[in-house]
């Protein structure tokens, strides 16, 4: 703070001025007025020397206690300044992303961005286009222009332009395989990653368009590059076309890489080109691959029996051979996970589950482990090139040293059987009424409880009729409780279907990025920007991940819609230009960021030099060099201070 007073008055008056270096703008404003100079005669022969200790006491209570007072004057006939903009904005500015931001920084992507433009001539930074965007990918998810519009929201107002978004996703695009094996890297030294065993998934994407992305072919090699949204398998059953990304996750729940293939493409081709990648990204390192059965085909299998490496898949107990069949259905050889103690199904199906001596065996489930070595009894598949070129599946006669965990929950069947009794609830409402017309029978919806019989009567007349399946229910039931894996592991059944049962983390990464960080619509046509698209969400995960594994390693735990919406609601007024005032209140979450991040954003008022000193903290110089040196002196003018060179 200073003293200011108009020099060429008899009789000027005194204030406390004060200089605020706001984002990029400085200013300065009146906040304390000491008095003019006939009325400070009244106490002091020497006002001016009055007026200049003041000052001096304001800057060391300043200093001292963080605490002064102020005078502020509000008009409050003073009308707002007009914007020619259709719609206002709120004035609020977001300082949450301040926490995902250290993470950002410590994940060196500046760094990455600098080392593949130091030798491009771009007149802006990538590296702050993708800041943003994966900030706002989590904060509020929208399309890049949106994003682009709403930008003015953040504390830092960044300023490029929308084609400065298109030209970073171009990059990102060209540089996939070093940015995502870079992000592993980088997320090493934040927190420890147990890729001891991988994770693998798939889902899909589907896009509001009519038809599928023309394949290319290249006029000099005839090399065919195949369309990224094609028409495949839909999860959600839509009749569109759709893009398939597969996921690697690490034991944590911490994406690990990931990949986007074309709709039509079979799921389980992906995985083995992906794990390569990610063997070269341990550099050898050992691990289990870990997957449901749609991506435990032979091929796969196979893979991971060599090199160390080892796989747990889900097994479909409907798919093994007749023999391995009657295996799990035997009554003998099955013992409680808990303890190893010999037990039967007959027994975990007959006790009373009300009796409270029983609750713990309720919980509780048996297992059976029966050798498989022989692929073909587990129903796989493995595909052949013909002498023409074609491929055909043909039954694995191979053999693969693995074996079959097989377990049986008393829970687990009475929960499948209240499902399966609501859905032949439906079924027989359906009956009172069908419509032989639009009658469709499905494989997994409950028209499969119906049966249609067709009779011929006299005159060639044909009359269906339709009742419950109940071969169908009864077969079903059998299955019930059973749940199997397969393995080529060597440890024991319960350390292997715990690792089996973490699966559902990698379904949860899915829902995050579907559900939270809205990564669906995509609205961008070229493939290059509907990849990197996905590399934005990907970033935005992996950061939420990080952010969340630290929150664990702190010992709390909260939903993500509750620490979304807490990052969402730190925003900051500005009260003219002097202070910010905090617009939230502290919480739980709040609480536990600002412990395990060292931040600070627990204040109800907040100086602008304090929040450029937060973004200073995390602003690492891993920019290309000419765009620093621009920014470097925009600082120095807008904050009036000269700062030797290193």
């Amino acid at each position: 703070m200073k003293l200011w007073y108009d020099k060429k008055s008899k009789d000027p008056t005194y204030f406390i001025q004060r200089g605020i270096c706001n984002g990029k703008k400085t200013t300065t404003k009146n906040v304390v007025r000491i008095g003019k100079h006939s009325e400070l005669l009244k106490t002091t022969t020497d006002p001016l020397e009055y007026a200049k200790k003041e000052v001096q006491r304001y800057n060391e209570e300043l200093k001292n206690n963080q605490t002064v007072a102020l005078d502020f004057k509000f008009d409050f006939n003073e009308k707002i300044t007009y914007q020619d903009d259709i719609v206002s904005k709120s004035k609020l500015l977001n300082i949450g992303y301040f926490f995902l931001q250290q993470i950002y920084h410590d994940l060196k992507i500046g760094s990455f961005f600098k080392s593949i433009t130091n030798d491009a001539k771009i007149q802006f930074d990538p590296n702050q286009v993708n800041r943003f965007l994966t900030y706002s990918r989590i904060l509020s998810p929208d399309s890049k222009l949106g994003t682009h519009q709403s930008i003015s929201d953040y504390y830092e107002q960044p300023d490029f332009g929308y084609e400065h978004i298109l030209r970073t996703l171009d990059i990102m695009y060209n540089h996939y395989d070093e940015y995502i094996s870079h992000l592993y890297d980088a997320s090493n030294k934040i927190v420890k990653r147990d890729t001891s065993v991988c994770f693998y998934d798939c889902s899909n994407y589907y896009f509001e368009i009519e038809s599928n992305d023309d394949d290319y072919v290249d006029a000099v090699t005839s090399e065919v590059t195949k369309g990224l949204r094609k028409y495949g398998v839909s999860k959600e059953h839509r009749p569109n076309p759709i893009a398939q990304m597969g996921l690697f996750m690490d034991k944590d729940g911490i994406p690990l890489s990931m990949c986007i293939t074309s709709g039509s493409d079979n799921e389980q081709t992906t995985a083995i080109p992906l794990e390569q990648k990610l063997i070269t990204m341990f550099k050898g390192k050992k691990f289990i691959y870990c997957a449901d059965a749609g991506l435990g085909s032979f091929n796969i299998r196979n893979f991971n029996s060599i090199g160390g490496r080892a796989f747990i898949v889900t097994q479909s107990i409907k798919m093994l051979s007749n023999t391995l069949k009657e295996a799990v259905f035997s009554d003998i050889d099955y013992r409680l996970l808990s303890n190893d103690r010999p037990a039967t199904i007959k027994q975990m199906k007959d006790f009373d589950r009300f009796d409270k001596s029983n609750a713990s065996l309720y919980e509780d489930r048996i297992y059976k482990i029966i050798p498989a070595d022989k692929a073909f009894d587990l129903g796989l598949y493995e595909e052949k090139t013909c002498k023409n070129g074609t491929v055909r599946k043909i039954k694995s006669k191979a053999i693969i040293p693995q074996k079959i965990i097989v377990s049986f929950s008393r829970k687990m069947m009475e929960y499948q059987r209240f499902v399966r009794n609501r859905q032949i609830e439906r079924a027989k409402k359906l009956l009172t009424n069908i419509d032989p017309e639009a009658y469709k029978k499905g494989a997994n919806d409950i028209t499969r409880f119906i049966k249609r019989t067709t009779t011929t009567r006299s005159g060639e007349e044909t009359v269906d009729t339709y009742e419950l399946n109940l071969d169908v229910i009864n077969e079903e039931e059998k299955y019930d409780g059973f749940y199997a894996v397969a393995t080529n592991l060597n440890d024991s059944a319960k350390y292997i279907l715990e690792i089996s049962s973490n699966r559902y983390k990698i379904e949860d990464c899915f829902r995050v990025m579907k559900t939270n960080f809205s990564a669906r619509p995509v609205f961008h046509q070229k493939r290059e920007r509907i990849v990197a698209h996905f590399m934005i969400c990907y970033t935005a995960l992996l950061i939420y991940r990080l952010l969340e594994k630290k929150l664990d390693m702190y010992g709390t735990h909260f939903t993500v819609d509750s620490i979304i919406k807490t990052l969402s609601n730190i925003q900051v007024a500005n009260l003219e230009d002097v202070c910010y005032m905090s617009t939230y209140n502290n919480s739980q979450v709040l609480t536990a960021l600002n412990a395990i991040m060292d931040l600070g954003l627990d204040k109800k008022y907040y100086q602008p030099k304090d929040l450029n000193e937060k973004i200073k903290k995390n602003f690492n110089l891993d920019v290309p060099y000419n765009i620093f040196l621009q920014r470097r002196k925009k600082w120095l003018k807008a904050c009036k201070y000269t700062m030797s060179l290193t």
